[in-house]
């Protein structure tokens, strides 16, 4: 039996986007045992992937060396026998595990400068893969080819007794149609969308029947007060009250997912839900939901994508001038569509 571990990424939207390679993996290595080396933040997604048998925590935070504790690592996980590692992270101290693991075959992209602890060695490319997905696809395949295209699908499994349980801890139920609002982004506040455009697509989503639920993080937690507080009673604030496995299986319930680009944007296109994705400092050309069905709202402007995690400028105007109106059109353009989402992904 082929044993791979891939050392995942450390953002929740990138590791979904990992996943077409993982689906790669499967096909061109019938019987493969792999796992995954994740921080505690992204293991719930990595756990809900059908392809992934095993996810081993690693404890290093951002920027965290910490050698000893990775030569430690990497000897506990040399006993597991991987044939390959495959480094989806650019550092060199995420290459550190495999090579004190004394894996033999340890692929990645140069990154910085690791060679030596890489020794399947790929170029990157910008201008051939421009999305995210194609690149981490591309380790699937020799150093000099290309990803296999298309990519595959990405898909979550849903832990159903956990929803039930989330459900009735959180007094929720299913009676109305359900819209999903993610108002957070890890990266920065380049990325969210303004409180006052969220709280007034959530009174008119509210005004047609569905009920809103505003989703994300504890650190989410203000943003989602703060547009909460604007609306009436139909709008709850979910923020901080999941953990993301929670988070994951109630938004498998969503008529529909409006979202920053963010983890939780990715979660909702690797649920099959209906989505309207909204960009303003980010690249829906690098980094777009996977699933085809998605809506993209942009405005475009002259300095967007500045990738910025604030605003260079101080106008903020790819989001301040993006209005709720425009996010309304693309969520009735979503609900015209004939099946706009699938959700199968086959093993």
């Amino acid at each position: 039996m082929p044993r791979i571990v891939v050392v995942a990424p450390n953002w929740i939207g990138d590791t979904l986007l990992a996943q077409p390679l993982f689906a790669r993996l499967h096909q061109k290595l019938p019987g493969l045992k792999l796992d995954a080396l994740a921080p505690a933040w992204t293991a719930p997604v990595l756990a809900r992937m059908p392809q992934i048998d095993e996810v081993i925590e690693s404890p290093f935070g951002h920027g965290e060396l910490r050698l000893r504790e990775r030569w430690r690592l990497g000897r506990q996980i040399r006993a597991a026998g991987y044939d390959q590692a495959i480094v989806l992270p650019n550092t060199f101290k995420s290459a550190l595990v495999p090579w004190f693991a004394d894996i033999p075959l340890r692929v990645g992209f140069v990154g910085e400068s690791r060679y030596g602890v890489i020794n399947i060695r790929h170029k990157l490319d910008a201008v051939a893969l421009p999305l995210m997905a194609e690149r981490y696809a591309k380790l699937a395949e020799p150093p000099d080819a290309p990803p296999a295209r298309p990519l595959r699908a990405v898909r979550l499994e849903i832990n159903e007794a956990n929803l039930v349980i989330t459900l009735s801890r959180l007094g929720l139920n299913r009676s109305r149609d359900i819209a999903v609002l993610c108002p957070g982004a890890e990266f920065g506040p380049a990325k969210r969308w303004p409180t006052a455009h969220f709280a007034a697509l959530a009174t008119a989503l509210a005004a047609r029947g569905l009920a809103v639920w505003l989703i994300g993080s504890a650190k989410d937690r203000p943003v989602a007060e703060e547009i909460a507080a604007q609306c009436d009673a139909s709008v709850l604030s979910l923020c901080g009250r999941t953990d993301l496995g929670a988070a994951i299986d109630l938004m498998s319930l969503a008529s529909v997912v409006i979202s920053n680009d963010s983890g939780l944007m990715h979660v909702a296109s690797a649920l099959g839900r209906p989505l309207v994705a909204i960009y303003g400092s980010s690249s829906a050309e690098h980094t777009p939901p996977l699933n085809p069905g998605a809506r993209i709202v942009k405005l475009d402007i002259e300095c967007s994508p500045c990738f910025a995690r604030v605003c260079p400028l101080g106008h903020f105007r790819c989001m301040n001038e993006l209005k709720p109106e425009l996010v309304l059109s693309a969520v009735d353009a979503l609900a015209r569509s004939p099946r706009p989402f699938s959700s199968e992904n086959p093993r």
